[in-house]
């Protein structure tokens, strides 16, 4: 398939061509049908003659183009409008019916706030273009209305209050927020983007509206991502914060599969400036190696690192009720466990050459030896909970 890309630099139109290109050449392969032989971009420093070539062979056609910051607001139907005009015509010239998409706004809907938008009037004129192209051709069209966008590549300072949050907290700049209690539907440029792909082969999700809202009708006449997350601009704010603190509190905070926290933790990363890429962790160190955490969760424990130095012992304590993995990465030890009380005694050889993980046992007093006389013994420790040095529940007693 031919897949012809208008705005191909903007911030969709990037990502799309990305996912594209990873399809074309085999390194996405979980797109089911998909096939990809070509992606034509088309941006504003495309000539006449590259619109005219791509149209002729085009075999579907994503058109985000568009001007979402004019200088004056007469550009908005311009841009908008009079590109879709010279897109449609191209098409029309080649005889090419081949099935294309719009990208417009919830702002077309022109309700509420949106009613006086010229930006908003643009997209709709855009739309109905579409839909009497369809008419008089027979092509098909997939008119998607997009909520607020967020995620990589997103400029700041432009459209996007989530970029521009992200950018500034990520780089210690102010941010300001009038009223917290301002709610976005925000979508993700991932979800946008696979929708995107399963419309290449006619999997898209059909839509109507009742006013700004999206209702998903399987014989709608709109298109849209079915999954957007609604969010206060004080959560945004209170969430990038939290994120910004992770290299001095070491904690991860709750990030469940496909929640807005997930998504939105990958786009603030996107903004990191190169000095925040890395941060330093405190080693605390002695003459028996080193400990260091790593990192903590709200919900499900803290993982550090240790080294310990040859023929070292580490360890020789229990918990009532912490429990933990032990995971050898490098070098060759052996790890002892024996049940508080009893002399029942159970061992472990470990090494990273073949490593495992060992739980030591709530009750167990419990250590690792170091059984190289010239390596040092590196050891991955995973504890159900974050070390509270007020309740440590740890108490020594030699194995």
């Amino acid at each position: 398939m031919r897949i012809l890309v208008t705005g191909a630099k903007g911030f969709v139109g990037k990502n799309l061509v990305a996912q594209l290109n990873n399809i074309k050449t085999g390194k996405a392969k979980f797109y089911g049908d998909v096939s990809v032989d070509e992606v034509y971009e088309y941006d504003i420093n495309s000539t006449q003659e590259d619109l005219n070539a791509f149209c002729k062979d085009a075999d579907f056609v994503f058109n985000l183009a568009g001007v979402n910051r004019p200088k004056d607001q007469s550009e908005f139907m311009q841009g908008n409008f009079g590109f879709a005009s010279t897109l449609l015509d191209m098409l029309k010239k080649h005889r090419n019916t081949c099935p294309i998409m719009l990208s417009s706004s919830i702002q077309a809907t022109l309700e509420g706030r949106f009613g006086e938008s010229e930006y908003g009037k643009s997209k709709k004129a855009g739309e109905d273009l579409f839909f009497d192209y369809s008419k008089e051709t027979g092509a098909k069209v997939l008119v998607y209305r997009f909520p607020n966008l967020f995620g990589k590549w997103c400029k700041p300072n432009y459209n996007s209050a989530v970029a521009t949050f992200c950018n500034n907290i990520a780089n210690d700049l102010p941010v300001l927020v009038n009223d917290r209690s301002t709610e976005l539907e925000l979508l993700y440029i991932d979800d946008l983007v696979d929708e995107m792909i399963g419309a290449l082969s006619g999997k898209e999700h059909r839509c109507e509206f009742e006013g700004v809202n999206t209702v998903l009708n399987p014989n709608g006449r709109f298109c849209c991502v079915p999954t957007t997350h609604k969010v206060t601009l004080g959560e945004i704010v209170d969430l990038l914060n939290k994120f910004n603190e992770q290299p001095k509190t070491l904690l991860i905070p709750e990030i469940p599969d496909h929640s807005f926290a997930k998504k939105l933790y990958s786009t603030f990363l996107s903004y990191l400036p190169k000095e925040k890429v890395a941060f330093p962790l405190k080693m605390n160190i002695d003459q028996r190696g080193s400990f260091t955490e790593l990192l903590k969760t709200e919900k499900c424990g803290q993982v550090s690192i240790n080294i310990s130095k040859p023929g070292i012992t580490k360890g020789q304590h229990w918990h009532n009720s912490k429990w933990e993995f032990f995971m050898v990465v490098s070098g060759k030890g052996l790890i002892q466990e024996r049940k508080v009380d009893t002399d029942e005694v159970i061992e472990f050889e470990v090494s990273g050459e073949n490593i495992q993980a060992i739980h030591m046992l709530p009750g167990y007093t419990h250590n690792i030896i170091n059984l190289s006389d010239t390596q040092d013994l590196v050891t991955v420790m995973w504890a159900n909970e974050a070390f509270d040095p007020n309740r440590p529940d740890t108490y020594f007693e030699e194995v």
